[in-house]
């Protein structure tokens, strides 16, 4: 069967994770881009799929190719990093230590940004035909989802700072349980199957993930959304990867480490054990 136990997974992250602390500038930057554009490539996909269908439960059904097709190429991103290099450090492996982490993420971060904001100004040109023209729907409704998701949260306050904070804590528990899941098969076809389900909660409920909003914002200033780039910074980008960070670390990668590569000794011996036990000493 090609499914992994959770022992053995569990210690595939933390390799997965050291590796990734020790990769090459060029070759995490390269890695970088490449996810942060694929999968601003699925948000816009996704959204055209709303805007045109009328159902947006059907453009959330079909946004984790994009997360999918990111992974199987072996692509970085800044929610997955953040869950899964931690671990190296925590285990203690030689040579990773804070900055070393930290180098990954900030490499990390640069790297989706520039591939977002790459396919936001390519869509941007799309929906406005080369600017000459007003945005499309789909241009339309993306400024709309920079407004309400930015503006939003600022006129409702502290009360929007905290709603913003938790979308982005529950968005990487649902997407850094998608990088974990692909682990727990060897096989393409169950890779992708136990990716699609989280990823799919964590965009039908509309929960925030900084890669995906340095998509949506970049493509809603471009195309008229009515709010700042101090909005997008304060109000979005920098408390949702924060969120992420808290959300990926602590239900994922904390929680997986702490039960599964961490085991805890049982209470008492299982009787089908004790029984195993007794025989073999007949």
């Amino acid at each position: 069967m090609s499914y992994v136990a959770p022992a053995e997974f569990a210690s595939k992250m933390i390799d997965a994770g050291e590796a990734k602390v020790f990769m090459s500038t060029k070759d995490t930057l390269i890695r970088a881009f490449m996810a942060g554009a694929i999968l601003a490539l699925a948000a816009a996909f996704a959204v055209t799929i709303a805007v045109n269908t009328g159902n947006f439960l059907v453009g959330a059904l079909l946004f984790p190719v994009g997360f999918c097709t990111l992974y199987l190429l072996g692509f970085d991103l800044l929610t997955g990093v953040f869950t899964l290099c931690p671990l190296a450090l925590l285990d203690k492996r030689p040579g990773v230590t804070v900055k070393s982490v930290l180098r990954n993420w900030g490499l990390v971060f640069c790297g989706n940004f520039a591939g977002a904001f790459t396919v936001a100004i390519f869509m941007a040109i799309i929906f406005t035909t080369g600017f000459s023209h007003e945005p499309n729907a789909v241009g339309q409704r993306i400024g709309l989802i920079g407004e309400a998701r930015t503006v939003g949260y600022k006129e409702a306050g502290a009360s929007g700072m905290l709603t913003l904070f938790i979308r982005a804590v529950m968005c990487n528990w649902m997407v850094s349980t998608g990088v974990v899941a692909a682990m727990m098969s060897t096989s393409v076809s169950g890779k992708v199957i136990a990716m699609w389900m989280p990823i799919l909660i964590f965009f039908y409920l509309g929960f925030e993930h900084s890669i995906v909003n340095m998509f949506l914002f970049p493509s809603g200033l471009l195309l008229g959304g009515d709010f700042t780039v101090g909005d997008y910074l304060l109000w979005n980008e920098i408390p949702t990867v924060i969120g992420n960070l808290v959300g990926g670390l602590t239900f994922v990668g904390a929680t997986i480490y702490s039960t599964h590569y961490k085991t805890s000794p049982a209470i008492n011996t299982p009787a089908s054990a004790a029984t195993a036990e007794a025989t073999a000493a007949e």
